[in-house]
């Protein structure tokens, strides 16, 4: 091997283990936007106190997961007209879900004094292991379970997870699929799509 080869492929594998590096970092700043709140629910409640009535009983119900699918989950939303609503599609077993409950965490404190936030638990096949997920990332809103997925397909038109629906004060939706890295980007959209519609 010549002696520039050596050095072009030594160059290269610098340039390598500078990319690696600076990948590294940055998965390491998106992971602290994922990390879940350390507010509690009685904290989350709290700063949450003086809410509107409608807002003030999905408060109340923080980090419930309630029952009756799609009825229950439609009868919901119908009470909450005149509302911005923001549902968010997940399930216990589905890593992209996990990695953005903690930016729902923090969007929901910031914005649930005027905007609804909404869990549906889709495709769960366990409420017992919902239940534990919801007690590790707790929420200040309730979740609706959804064993079969249907009430979850229905709502977000989307067998997928995660995904986010947000309804303007007029009932006007917008969906969007995949995850939320990070509370100001949830924050901005709940503003663009729900807030500002």
């Amino acid at each position: 091997m010549t002696l520039k080869r050596v050095s072009i492929a030594a160059g290269a594998m610098a340039v390598l283990a500078l990319l690696a590096v600076g990948l590294v970092q940055l998965a390491g700043s998106s992971n602290s936007h994922t990390e879940p709140s350390k507010l509690t629910l009685a904290q989350m409640r709290a700063r949450l106190a003086g809410s509107p009535a409608p807002l003030a009983a999905l408060h109340a119900q923080s980090g419930a997961l309630l029952p009756g699918g799609l009825d229950a989950v439609r009868a919901r939303l119908a009470a909450l007209h005149g509302y911005p609503v923001v549902v968010n599609k997940w399930a216990s077993w589905c890593v992209p879900c996990r990695s953005e409950f903690g930016a729902f965490q923090r969007a929901s404190v910031a914005q649930g004094r005027q905007v609804a936030f909404i869990g549906l638990d889709s495709g769960d096949s366990s409420l017992g292991e919902a239940r534990s997920f919801l007690r590790s990332f707790p929420v200040s809103y309730p979740s609706y379970y959804d064993k079969s997925g249907k009430a979850g397909t229905a709502i977000t038109d989307s067998t997928f997870t995660p995904v986010t629906v947000f309804y303007d004060r007029s009932g006007r939706e917008y969906i969007r699929q995949g995850p939320y890295l990070t509370s100001a980007k949830l924050e901005a959209d709940v503003r663009r799509y729900a807030l500002d519609g």
